[in-house]
Protein backbone atom coordinates (compact mmCIF):
# COMPACT_ATOMS: atom_id res chain seq x y z
CA UNK A 1 0.00 0.00 0.00
CA UNK A 2 0.95 3.44 -0.15
CA UNK A 3 0.18 6.96 0.61
CA UNK A 4 1.73 9.61 -2.50
CA UNK A 5 0.98 13.04 -2.72
CA UNK A 6 2.90 16.63 -3.59
CA UNK A 7 5.01 15.93 -0.30
CA UNK A 8 5.85 12.72 -0.89
CA UNK A 9 5.21 9.20 -0.38
CA UNK A 10 5.63 5.98 2.10
CA UNK A 11 5.02 2.56 0.71
CA UNK A 12 4.76 -0.50 2.58
CA UNK A 13 4.40 -4.10 1.32
CA UNK A 14 4.46 -7.02 2.74
CA UNK A 15 5.87 -10.57 1.25
CA UNK A 16 7.14 -13.35 3.51
CA UNK A 17 7.25 -12.00 6.47
CA UNK A 18 9.47 -9.23 5.00
CA UNK A 19 7.88 -5.67 5.29
CA UNK A 20 9.53 -3.17 3.03
CA UNK A 21 9.27 0.28 3.76
CA UNK A 22 9.63 2.53 0.83
CA UNK A 23 10.08 6.54 1.40
CA UNK A 24 10.21 9.23 -1.77
CA UNK A 25 10.16 12.87 -1.93
CA UNK A 26 11.01 14.79 -5.01
CA UNK A 27 13.80 17.08 -2.67
CA UNK A 28 16.11 13.81 -2.64
CA UNK A 29 13.94 12.26 -0.30
CA UNK A 30 14.04 15.15 2.63
CA UNK A 31 11.16 14.91 4.72
CA UNK A 32 8.74 17.34 5.54
CA UNK A 33 6.86 16.82 8.69
CA UNK A 34 3.78 14.92 7.47
CA UNK A 35 5.67 12.09 5.70
CA UNK A 36 7.61 11.86 9.22
CA UNK A 37 4.55 11.31 11.12
CA UNK A 38 3.43 9.06 8.00
CA UNK A 39 6.72 7.09 8.74
CA UNK A 40 6.23 7.05 12.22
CA UNK A 41 2.98 5.43 11.92
CA UNK A 42 3.86 3.01 9.86
CA UNK A 43 6.70 2.11 11.90
CA UNK A 44 4.14 1.72 14.96
CA UNK A 45 1.63 -0.74 13.04
CA UNK A 46 4.63 -2.94 11.76
CA UNK A 47 6.02 -3.44 15.26
CA UNK A 48 2.42 -4.77 16.72
CA UNK A 49 1.96 -7.03 13.53
CA UNK A 50 2.31 -10.76 13.84
CA UNK A 51 2.54 -11.50 10.78
CA UNK A 52 5.90 -9.34 10.05
CA UNK A 53 9.30 -10.82 11.20
CA UNK A 54 11.51 -8.24 9.47
CA UNK A 55 11.70 -4.81 8.34
CA UNK A 56 13.61 -3.38 5.13
CA UNK A 57 13.79 0.44 4.85
CA UNK A 58 15.03 2.20 1.75
CA UNK A 59 14.42 5.05 -0.59
CA UNK A 60 13.80 6.11 -4.52
CA UNK A 61 16.06 7.54 -6.55
CA UNK A 62 19.70 8.29 -6.47
CA UNK A 63 20.09 10.04 -2.88
CA UNK A 64 18.55 7.81 0.46
CA UNK A 65 17.97 10.77 2.39
CA UNK A 66 18.44 14.84 2.55
CA UNK A 67 17.30 15.19 6.18
CA UNK A 68 14.31 17.71 6.51
CA UNK A 69 12.27 19.74 4.58
CA UNK A 70 14.76 23.07 3.94
CA UNK A 71 11.05 24.50 3.10
CA UNK A 72 10.00 24.22 6.38
CA UNK A 73 12.61 24.96 8.14
CA UNK A 74 12.30 28.17 6.28
CA UNK A 75 9.35 28.72 7.53
CA UNK A 76 9.42 28.48 10.91
CA UNK A 77 8.60 31.82 13.22
CA UNK A 78 8.02 30.75 16.28
CA UNK A 79 9.41 28.21 18.96
CA UNK A 80 6.78 25.64 19.44
CA UNK A 81 6.63 25.41 15.65
CA UNK A 82 10.42 25.11 15.68
CA UNK A 83 10.10 22.76 18.66
CA UNK A 84 7.45 20.46 16.74
CA UNK A 85 9.48 20.62 13.31
CA UNK A 86 12.21 19.15 15.15
CA UNK A 87 10.50 16.57 17.02
CA UNK A 88 9.78 14.74 13.71
CA UNK A 89 12.90 12.92 13.45
CA UNK A 90 12.86 12.05 17.09
CA UNK A 91 9.64 10.52 16.44
CA UNK A 92 11.19 8.28 13.92
CA UNK A 93 14.19 7.17 15.98
CA UNK A 94 12.02 6.51 19.06
CA UNK A 95 9.36 4.29 16.79
CA UNK A 96 12.56 2.66 14.69
CA UNK A 97 14.19 2.28 18.41
CA UNK A 98 11.57 0.31 20.04
CA UNK A 99 10.16 -1.39 16.66
CA UNK A 100 9.87 -5.00 17.79
CA UNK A 101 11.22 -6.46 14.46
CA UNK A 102 14.85 -5.79 13.45
CA UNK A 103 15.37 -3.11 10.63
CA UNK A 104 17.55 -3.36 7.78
CA UNK A 105 18.68 -0.17 5.89
CA UNK A 106 18.97 -0.55 1.81
CA UNK A 107 21.36 2.61 1.55
CA UNK A 108 21.99 3.30 -2.01
CA UNK A 109 22.88 6.73 -2.39
CA UNK A 110 23.99 9.82 0.14
CA UNK A 111 22.57 10.68 3.43
CA UNK A 112 22.74 14.62 4.87
CA UNK A 113 21.68 15.30 8.30
CA UNK A 114 18.80 13.74 9.84
CA UNK A 115 19.19 10.89 6.74
CA UNK A 116 22.05 9.89 8.57
CA UNK A 117 20.64 9.45 12.10
CA UNK A 118 17.35 7.04 9.67
CA UNK A 119 20.81 4.93 9.15
CA UNK A 120 21.72 5.08 12.50
CA UNK A 121 18.38 3.97 13.88
CA UNK A 122 18.68 0.74 11.55
CA UNK A 123 19.85 -2.41 13.37
CA UNK A 124 22.21 -3.23 10.46
CA UNK A 125 22.78 -1.57 6.87
CA UNK A 126 24.42 -1.99 3.83
CA UNK A 127 25.43 1.05 1.45
CA UNK A 128 26.69 1.87 -2.40
CA UNK A 129 30.05 2.85 -2.36
CA UNK A 130 28.99 6.12 -3.25
CA UNK A 131 26.39 6.21 -0.25
CA UNK A 132 28.53 9.54 1.43
CA UNK A 133 27.54 10.64 4.74
CA UNK A 134 27.19 14.65 5.87
CA UNK A 135 25.81 16.55 8.85
CA UNK A 136 25.63 20.13 7.17
CA UNK A 137 23.22 21.57 10.31
CA UNK A 138 25.89 23.99 12.25
CA UNK A 139 26.79 25.43 8.90
CA UNK A 140 23.43 27.06 9.54
CA UNK A 141 23.71 28.22 13.07
CA UNK A 142 21.37 24.59 14.39
CA UNK A 143 23.35 21.58 15.38
CA UNK A 144 22.47 17.31 14.72
CA UNK A 145 21.16 17.36 18.24
CA UNK A 146 18.12 15.04 17.74
CA UNK A 147 19.94 12.40 15.77
CA UNK A 148 23.17 12.72 17.71
CA UNK A 149 22.66 9.91 20.53
CA UNK A 150 21.64 7.43 17.46
CA UNK A 151 24.23 8.68 15.55
CA UNK A 152 26.89 8.30 18.61
CA UNK A 153 25.58 5.21 19.29
CA UNK A 154 26.65 3.67 16.17
CA UNK A 155 30.29 5.19 15.08
CA UNK A 156 31.30 6.59 18.61
CA UNK A 157 31.69 10.46 20.05
CA UNK A 158 34.37 11.35 18.40
CA UNK A 159 33.95 10.16 14.37
CA UNK A 160 30.49 12.00 15.71
CA UNK A 161 32.28 15.26 16.41
CA UNK A 162 34.49 14.84 12.84
CA UNK A 163 31.21 14.70 10.97
CA UNK A 164 29.30 17.44 13.02
CA UNK A 165 32.67 19.80 12.90
CA UNK A 166 32.88 19.53 8.98
CA UNK A 167 30.00 20.23 7.49
CA UNK A 168 30.93 21.06 4.30
CA UNK A 169 32.76 17.73 3.53
CA UNK A 170 31.20 14.64 2.51
CA UNK A 171 32.54 11.35 4.55
CA UNK A 172 33.01 8.38 2.03
CA UNK A 173 30.94 5.42 2.58
CA UNK A 174 34.13 3.35 3.14
CA UNK A 175 34.55 6.07 6.33
CA UNK A 176 31.12 5.40 7.33
CA UNK A 177 31.73 1.36 7.36
CA UNK A 178 34.86 1.81 9.39
CA UNK A 179 33.17 3.80 11.63
CA UNK A 180 30.31 1.31 12.27
CA UNK A 181 27.07 2.85 10.58
CA UNK A 182 27.09 0.37 7.24
CA UNK A 183 27.86 -3.15 8.04
CA UNK A 184 29.25 -3.63 4.63
CA UNK A 185 29.28 -1.94 0.92
CA UNK A 186 28.84 -2.86 -2.44
CA UNK A 187 30.20 -1.76 -6.03
CA UNK A 188 26.84 -2.04 -8.00
CA UNK A 189 23.23 -1.43 -6.56
CA UNK A 190 21.88 -4.92 -7.37
CA UNK A 191 25.25 -6.02 -4.93
CA UNK A 192 23.40 -3.83 -2.30
CA UNK A 193 19.81 -5.05 -2.90
CA UNK A 194 20.89 -8.89 -3.36
CA UNK A 195 22.78 -8.91 0.16
CA UNK A 196 20.06 -7.08 1.57
CA UNK A 197 17.49 -9.57 0.62
CA UNK A 198 19.58 -12.68 1.61
CA UNK A 199 19.96 -10.98 4.71
CA UNK A 200 16.59 -10.00 5.38
CA UNK A 201 14.96 -13.65 4.55
CA UNK A 202 18.07 -15.35 6.67
CA UNK A 203 16.55 -13.54 9.75
CA UNK A 204 12.96 -14.00 8.82
CA UNK A 205 13.57 -17.65 9.25
CA UNK A 206 14.86 -17.35 12.72
CA UNK A 207 12.27 -17.38 15.69
CA UNK A 208 10.80 -13.78 15.60
CA UNK A 209 10.27 -13.82 19.54
CA UNK A 210 14.21 -14.37 19.97
CA UNK A 211 14.90 -11.58 17.42
CA UNK A 212 12.40 -9.42 19.06
CA UNK A 213 14.14 -10.07 22.35
CA UNK A 214 17.59 -9.28 20.80
CA UNK A 215 16.28 -6.39 19.31
CA UNK A 216 15.76 -4.53 23.46
CA UNK A 217 19.33 -6.00 24.09
CA UNK A 218 20.87 -4.07 21.53
CA UNK A 219 18.83 -1.09 22.29
CA UNK A 220 19.05 -1.35 26.09
CA UNK A 221 20.71 1.60 27.30
CA UNK A 222 18.49 4.20 25.44
CA UNK A 223 15.24 4.28 27.36
CA UNK A 224 15.88 7.77 28.13
CA UNK A 225 15.43 8.79 24.61
CA UNK A 226 11.82 9.57 25.38
CA UNK A 227 12.53 12.69 26.71
CA UNK A 228 16.45 13.55 25.47
CA UNK A 229 15.30 13.51 21.75
CA UNK A 230 12.75 16.12 22.56
CA UNK A 231 14.66 18.31 24.61
CA UNK A 232 17.36 17.93 21.72
CA UNK A 233 14.44 19.60 19.74
CA UNK A 234 13.88 22.12 22.00
CA UNK A 235 17.02 22.99 21.79
CA UNK A 236 16.53 22.88 17.70
CA UNK A 237 13.56 24.60 18.04
CA UNK A 238 15.45 28.26 19.57
CA UNK A 239 18.48 28.17 17.42
CA UNK A 240 16.47 28.28 13.78
CA UNK A 241 14.80 31.53 15.80
CA UNK A 242 18.29 33.05 16.43
CA UNK A 243 19.41 35.89 13.99
CA UNK A 244 23.14 33.65 12.78
CA UNK A 245 20.59 31.24 11.86
CA UNK A 246 18.23 33.28 10.05
CA UNK A 247 20.78 34.57 8.26
CA UNK A 248 22.60 32.24 7.51
CA UNK A 249 19.32 30.50 5.69
CA UNK A 250 18.39 33.59 4.22
CA UNK A 251 22.19 33.28 2.50
CA UNK A 252 21.56 29.62 1.86
CA UNK A 253 17.96 30.50 -0.13
CA UNK A 254 19.97 32.73 -2.05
Amino acid sequence: MSDENSNGFIEIQIEDTIATITFSHPASNSFPSELLQKLTDELNKISANAEVNVVILQSEGNAFCAGASFDELLSITDFETGKKFFSGFANVINAMRKCSKIIVGKIQGKAVGGGVGLIAACDFAFAYQDAGIKLSEIAIGIGPFVIEPAVSRKIGKIAMSELTLQPNIWQTADWAKEKGLYADIFDSQNEVTEATIKLAKKLASYNPEALSELKKIFWQGTENWDELLYERAAISGKLVLSDFTKEALSQFKK
